[in-house]
């Protein structure tokens, strides 16, 4: 049951990155919901769970799973980075859009 859980958070992961860094439309709506349900269920199967007593499968799956999640985080870091780029130069066309010019500093002099 925990294996899986970890590939099911796994495979959400993976693609959601793959997409992200394809520039293919992501459903952010629908990933969250789906990353949310299996921290849940992850949550819930471990209470109680000795880490020092997991098999070397499960500890493989929770290695490679932590690099997906790293790899994840650096991406979507990246891509809110660039979110916040484009609104930025959006809020200066708009400002740049609606003066006049007349508090503008003067060219030559």
């Amino acid at each position: 049951m925990l294996l899986a859980c970890l590939s099911r958070l796994e495979a959400t992961i993976e693609a959601e990155t793959e997409a992200l860094l394809a520039r293919r439309a992501v459903d952010h709506a629908a990933v969250n919901h789906l990353k949310s349900q299996s921290l849940l269920e992850l949550s819930r199967l471990s209470r109680g769970l000795d880490p020092a007593g997991l098999d070397a499968v499960a500890a493989i799956h929770l290695a490679r799973l932590r690099d997906k999640l790293a790899r994840n985080q650096e991406v979507v870091a990246m891509h809110l980075r660039a979110v916040e780029e484009i609104g930025e130069t959006v809020a200066a066309a708009e400002r740049a859009a609606e003066s006049d010019g007349t508090y503008a500093p003067r060219v030559g002099l």
